[in-house]
C-alpha cells in the first residue's frame, strides 16, 4: 500500500512539474540549452564571452522584429514616404542597443551596366545611413558598404523589378570601445532590453492631481 501511494504521489508530482515547465515563457531564455546537466551555465558563459554568436542572435532578432528592407524608384536613390517610415522603425530598434554596429547594403535591378548599378546601389545605402543619422543614430555605428549592385537579385529578371531596387540593414557586430563591450558582458545588452520590455505602458487616463486639488475632490 505504501509503495502504491508513493508511486501515485510521484506521478502527480511529475505531472505538476510538467505543467509548470510547459507554462514557462522563453523570451529571456530563448537561447538556453537545457539538453544536459551544466549546459545552462555553459551557455551563460558563452553569451557573456562570445561576441560572434551573440551578434548573430541579435541580428536574427533584428531581422524578425523590424522591416530591414527599403525599396526605391527606378534609377533613384531618394527616399519616399514609405522608406522613411521603415527607417524610423529601424532607428527606434537601433537606439535600444548603443553598443551595436549596423551595415547598410545597396542593391539595384538588372537594368544598366554593372559599374553604374554598383554606384547607384552605394548612393542608396548612403541615403539610408544619412537618414538614420537624422533619427539620432551615431554615424560611427553605421556603414554604407560598397554596393552589391545587380549581383543579388530578389526577383530573377532583367527588367526593372522594384523588389530588386533596395537596401538591407543588418547587424554586423559591436562598437569596440563601448564600456559594456570592453567588459565582455554581452548578455547585459539584451538583458537591459528585456527589463525595459517588461514595464507596461501606463493605463491611467483622466485628470491630474492638480485638477483634483483645485476642484476640492
Amino acid at each position: 500500500m505504501r509503495g502504491q501511494t508513493y508511486r501515485t504521489v510521484s506521478a502527480a508530482s511529475l505531472l505538476a512539474g510538467l505543467l509548470v515547465l510547459s507554462s514557462c515563457g522563453n523570451e529571456a531564455g530563448a537561447f538556453l540549452d537545457e539538453g544536459a546537466f551544466g549546459d545552462p551555465t555553459l551557455n551563460n558563459t558563452l553569451v557573456h564571452s562570445d561576441p560572434e554568436q551573440f551578434a548573430y542572435n541579435l541580428a536574427t532578432r533584428f531581422a524578425s522584429e523590424v522591416n530591414t528592407t527599403v525599396n526605391f524608384e527606378f534609377n533613384k536613390s531618394q527616399l519616399d514616404q514609405q522608406a522613411r517610415d521603415i527607417l524610423r522603425e529601424q532607428a527606434n530598434w537601433i537606439r535600444q542597443f548603443p553598443e551595436v554596429r549596423f551595415r547598410v547594403y545597396g542593391h539595384t535591378d538588372a537594368v544598366g551596366s554593372n559599374s553604374y548599378n554598383k554606384s547607384l546601389g552605394l548612393r542608396r545605402a548612403n541615403a539610408v545611413v544619412s537618414y538614420l543619422t537624422t533619427q539620432g543614430i551615431n554615424r560611427s555605428r553605421l556603414e554604407a558598404v560598397s554596393s552589391f549592385g545587380e549581383t543579388q537579385l530578389v526577383i530573377m529578371s532583367q527588367g526593372p523589378e522594384r523588389q530588386n531596387r533596395r537596401t538591407v540593414t543588418e547587424v554586423t557586430g559591436f562598437v569596440k570601445r563601448h564600456p559594456s563591450v570592453l567588459d565582455g558582458k554581452y548578455a547585459q545588452i539584451i538583458y537591459r532590453d528585456y527589463i525595459a520590455s517588461a514595464v507596461p505602458p501606463t493605463q491611467l487616463v483622466g485628470t491630474s492631481v492638480d485638477d483634483f486639488q483645485s476642484s476640492g475632490q
